[in-house]
């Protein structure tokens, strides 16, 4: 839910009705799916949007006699068009796991013991109620932090504000793809969103570095790369692994890890030298040009191979390709950004080769997103805060999100006491263990809180070390607030609506998170009664039929998304200082950073040693599926992905079971070798989010290495804090 006070709900629904009357909905009766058959008895299909992963596909839910008998992609969803993945295809499976969390807990044995009773909803909620109570009197409501994920943490965010603490973090920003919004949020005044809003499908030429399409499957994505890849595009895969990209490519770059700065300078430089770059673009659009021309002087294909290890032809020979496609060139900013610690400016590096493209807000490069209206509640003001945010952003970190947070950050605070004790933890669709590195040192954090809360479906790491688990409903037995995306060329609304009643004793989360406002005396922030009446509040400005909403899934209005579609009444174009894109950052040099990308040297890899590198399989999302069943079934364990010589070297063969140990003696659970050509020599690559531990997970338990148990050590961005993850080191040992 979205958290408004009375004056922020004032001030945004009358924008909102504004955006609503400039969008206009898109006509059509409110039609239901058609019923069908099942096994000769009726089925009728529900729609809703996916949680097997966070890209969040339109999905309809076959339901006959109470029970989910398939899942399919809607072809009424604007996005995804009936199309689905694996994982979103295997949501049954989740809904019906055997090993999902049922009913409420509390702990009896020591934390990290895993020993608990069961305890009735009213037990629980009471028992959480008086910790935090306690809480707020002793050490005051900011020694409370909240680390949520995914849409359905609204409702906690609504109650953690009002219960007073300002400190909320969650790993989308400081693990993965804050210095990506940070970076082209400093050069052309805005972020990205979710999804990107990249033109695939019309490019000429796409620039993947590091980004794993085909892996990371997002169905809509995968749809457009390959049809802008049917149609003629041009592929470029900067990547030290041959990923599954990097087989389509016309030039894959084998780069040298963390050295992408560097090549990403000798672009530009090409494209400047030999005016390839899109003038009149520039001249019209951009400021800081010629402090940009003369700081990429010097900064040569000749010198970038010897530090990329990759031929200076071909780095001309790529630039040239950009300059020739320009402005239909995709360069795409990537998810999951958080490598070596300068990732800040690495993306800044990546958008103003963008804006020398032309390509920012151009068909075939990056398109424009289009507000759409967004209603809200009206709420009590939310308390202020006596303490400022423990984790960082804003102060220590001075382009962290406040919004989002820093979750490293929170756990510095909890370790240290610095600024302030931080005595509780609410873990949220999250597994804090695995999706932040350093997992000892959260684990250390853990033990010095009062009061720890997991709000889950399965009982993942984390549980073991809760007083309190709480079984949320899964995203098919629960609502979520609404989903807004402006960040594609047809904007749409979307609803999470429950096919069938919560199993077990588990309960949705709004649900939960009102029963625990009324017994903290905060029924106030949550003045609606039934999840109909909040969805009416939160589309109400749209001007659309929440019963058609409900029956079709997603409803999409008209998109302005290039240049050339704006109108007087849109925000600006570049919502920087100077309301043009920013090739030099003043905002940077008064931070006392560099106003322009400078490569910064890395540590290669000691002697029998490789650097630990990581992605994404198309039928996991991180640790969230290996126990489901039928993904299981396809994929139980990862692999660890070396080089033929490194092998040889390491007298080591292919299927061999290894162990990996970081050079601080951490060692991975075993793993099976995979022999290839297709990685560099000076790396070994895992698909993140196996090698689970909680017995917990039947399936899952002890299959596969876990990337983030290697990660010891962590490079900090120091603009935005995020974690630079890809600094380890390991060596495979035969298990």
């Amino acid at each position: 839910m979205t958290g408004f006070s009375r004056r922020r709900f004032l001030g945004t629904a009358a924008a909102a009705g504004a955006s609503a009357a400039a969008a206009g909905a898109a006509p059509g009766a409110a039609t239901a799916h058609p019923p069908g058959r099942h096994a000769g008895e009726r089925v009728e299909k529900i729609a809703t949007y996916c949680e097997m992963c966070f890209w969040r596909c339109g999905v309809l839910a076959s339901v006959s006699e109470g029970k989910v008998v398939r899942i399919e992609g809607n072809p009424d969803h604007p996005l995804t068009q009936g199309r689905l993945c694996a994982r979103g295809n295997a949501g049954t499976h989740l809904l019906y796991d055997p090993d999902r969390l049922k009913y409420p807990l509390l702990r009896t044995g020591k934390r990290g013991e895993g020993q608990f009773k069961r305890a009735s909803w009213d037990e629980a909620l009471d028992f959480l109620a008086m910790k935090l109570e306690a809480i707020k009197k002793k050490h005051g409501p900011e020694a409370v932090a909240f680390f949520p994920h995914g849409i359905g943490s609204r409702f906690f965010g609504t109650l953690l504000k009002a219960y007073g603490t300002p400190n909320s973090a969650e790993p989308s920003f400081a693990q993965c793809r804050g210095p990506r919004d940070v970076g082209y949020s400093l050069t052309f005044g805005q972020g990205l969103g979710s999804p990107e809003p990249v033109d695939l499908e019309e490019a000429k030429l796409i620039v993947l570095i590091g980004s794993h399409l085909g892996e990371n499957v997002f169905t809509s994505q995968i749809t457009a790369f390959a049809t802008g890849l049917s149609r003629g595009a041009k592929l470029i895969a900067v990547d030290p692994r041959f990923s599954t990209a990097a087989a389509k490519a016309d030039w894959w770059l084998p780069i040298r890890p963390g050295t992408d700065i560097a090549l990403l300078l000798a672009w530009m430089n090409v494209l400047i030298a030999e005016r390839l770059y899109d003038r009149p673009y520039v001249a019209k659009h951009a400021q800081g040009f010629d402090q940009l021309a003369a700081h990429v002087r010097e900064f040569t294909p000749e010198w970038a191979a010897t530090i990329t290890e990759l031929p200076a032809d071909r780095i001309r020979e790529t630039a040239r390709a950009m300059g020739e496609a320009k402005p239909a060139v995709v360069v795409h900013p990537g998810r999951h950004v958080t490598w070596y610690g300068d990732d800040t400016q690495r993306a800044r590096a990546m958008a103003i080769l963008t804006a020398l493209l032309g390509s920012w807000g151009r068909k075939g490069g990056m398109f424009l997103p289009t507000r759409i209206a967004q209603g809200g509640i009206e709420l009590p003001d939310f308390p202020e805060a006596a303490r400022g945010r423990a984790d960082g952003a804003g102060t220590r970190f001075p382009l962290a999100s406040e919004d989002l947070g820093v979750t490293n950050g929170l756990i510095d605070a909890t370790l240290s006491g610095n600024p302030y004790p931080i005595k509780g933890w609410i873990v949220y669709g999250q597994n804090v263990i695995e999706s932040i590195p350093q997992p000892q040192r959260t684990l250390e954090a853990i033990a010095k809180l009062d009061l720890m809360v997991v709000v889950d479906v399965l009982p993942v790491d984390q549980i073991d070390y809760a007083d309190v688990v709480l079984p949320e409903a899964t995203y098919l037995e629960r609502y979520d607030p609404p989903l807004f995306v402006g960040s594609v060329k047809r904007p749409f609304v979307s609803i999470r609506q429950p096919v069938i009643e919560p199993l077990y004793e588990s309960k949705p989360g709004w649900w939960i998170a009102k029963q625990l406002a009324k017994r903290l005396g905060l029924e106030g922030f949550f003045p609606w009664d039934t999840p109909e009446q909040h969805l009416a509040a939160m589309v109400e400005p749209l001007g659309i039929n929440a019963l058609e909403l409900h029956n079709r899934g997603a409803i999409a209005f008209p998109g302005r998304p290039y240049l050339e579609d704006r109108t007087p009444e849109d925000e600006p174009l570049f919502n920087t200082s100077s309301g043009k894109i920013e090739l030099f950052s003043k905002e940077l040099k008064d931070l006392g950073s560099d106003p322009l990308p400078r490569y910064t040297n890395v540590t290669d890899p000691p002697k029998g040693s490789l650097r630990l590198i990581y992605g994404r399989a198309p039928v996991h999302s991180f640790a969230r599926t290996e126990n489901n069943a039928a993904l299981h079934a396809l994929m139980p364990e990862n692999e660890a992905w070396i080089h033929t010589r490194a092998a040889a070297d390491l007298q080591l063969h292919d299927g061999d079971r290894v162990v990996l140990e970081n050079d601080e003696k951490v060692r991975s659970l075993p793993v099976r070798l995979k022999v290839t050509e297709g990685i560099r020599k000076d790396c070994v690559y895992l698909v993140h989010g196996f090698g689970q531990r909680s017995k917990g997970l039947r399936r899952a338990s002890g299959k596969g290495a876990s990337d983030t148990s290697l990660m010891s050590k962590v490079k900090v961005d120091p603009l935005m804090g995020g974690t630079g993850m890809r600094v380890n080191f390991v060596r495979p040992v035969k298990a």
